[in-house]
């Protein structure tokens, strides 16, 4: 049985900046760039009483809180403490996996510093984080993944949360389905249309019958409905997708994001040349003065070798974008995904040395 951790920084960004002026301690604080166009990074708790969120508009969030205090976002300062807080899982396990500045899963089934359990690794990691840091972060203890990002939610700020193997099912049964990964709303409004809107629902619809809707995914809610989670905790994740993107200080049209996209473009190009795999699906992406999002990607049978044909391909995609010529779009965004190993990406080549019609 696997001990996992997933311990997640509170506010992470608001908190930093909250640590360093002591004058925006106890007040709302929102981690972004004022202006129109800007979406809000982080809000302390003290913002969130007042409904503001990550990734809403600024705009949205100076309405609902006109007392915050508006920060812009130093990126180069949170990621130094990232590191620091990186540097203390070490010291406990080289089993982490980070998910972003902050949060990670951690496997202390084997720790490196001599624990009696889980619950007082957490304990141990936490006390170290603040002592380091004067920051607070909450962890959930769990057997897997899932069951662990879901109880460091729980006791939020400054909290634990242990869930036991025993007490997986009892602890799932009543939340409801969106608390799955990859259930968003259009999942849980087509689960809600066969009778389903919390996890002991799920767990009365026979594994046939979700496939059959679903596919593979409804093979993962059914296990995921039971607390199955077989993913290891994997350090060091190899490079799977390279993006950039930029919201416009005004909408633009479809026909007026070629110079954006020769810049994004310059800028994921210049990020891949941080890793030796190699990329080979280009994607733009694209969301509309209404705030649709949509993405249309290319895999060409040989993988880009150059910025201009990585850009040729990505000013292209646009010809496959078919909303009204009038729609305005606010944001574009352009990727690599699809990353292997060189030797792999030699191996496909071997196979299918010739482009089909």
């Amino acid at each position: 049985m696997r001990k996992i951790l997933h311990i997640d920084m509170d506010a992470f960004y608001a908190s930093v900046e909250q640590r360093d002026d002591p004058g925006l301690r106890g007040r709302p604080v929102v981690v972004a760039w004022r202006g129109a166009r800007s979406v809000v990074c982080a809000a302390s708790y003290e913002a969130r009483v007042f409904g503001v969120r990550s990734a809403m508009p600024a705009a949205r969030a100076e309405r609902l809180c006109p007392e915050a205090v508006f920060v812009p976002p130093d990126f180069a300062r949170y990621k130094a403490v990232s590191r620091q807080v990186r540097e203390i899982f070490l010291r406990h396990t080289d089993l982490v996996e980070p998910l972003s500045l902050d949060e990670a899963y951690l496997d202390v089934t084997e720790p490196k510093v001599p624990s009696p359990s889980a619950t007082e690794s957490a304990r141990m990691i936490r006390a170290e984080i603040r002592e380091a840091t004067s920051l607070t972060a909450s962890a959930g203890v769990a057997p897997n993944k899932f069951v662990a990002k879901i109880a460091s939610d729980w006791n939020k700020p400054d909290g634990l949360f242990v869930v036991r193997p025993s007490q997986v099912e009892a602890f799932l049964a009543p939340l409801p389905v969106g608390k799955i990964p990859g259930v968003g709303k259009v999942m849980e409004k087509k689960l809600a249309d066969i009778g389903v809107a919390t996890v002991a629902d799920l767990r009365t619809v026979a594994l046939e019958e979700l496939q059959a809707r679903f596919g593979s995914f409804g093979a993962g809610l059914y296990r995921r409905a039971r607390g199955i989670d077989e993913r290891p905790v994997e350090p060091d994740q190899p490079v799977q997708s390279i993006s950039t993107e930029d919201t416009f200080a005004s909408d633009l049209l479809l026909e007026d994001l070629g110079p954006a996209i020769d810049a994004l473009a310059a800028k994921a190009w210049a990020a891949r040349g941080r890793t030796e795999r190699i990329g080979h699906t280009v994607v733009l992406k694209l969301k509309t003065a209404q705030f649709r999002i949509l993405t249309r990607s290319h895999t060409p049978s040989t993988p880009p070798a150059s910025l201009a044909e990585f850009t040729a391909i990505a000013q292209a995609l646009r010809e496959r974008v078919a909303l009204p010529p009038g729609t305005r779009y606010r944001l574009v965004g352009v990727g690599l995904s699809g990353f292997r190993d060189r030797d792999e990406s030699l191996d496909q080549a071997e196979l299918f040395p010739y482009e089909t019609a």
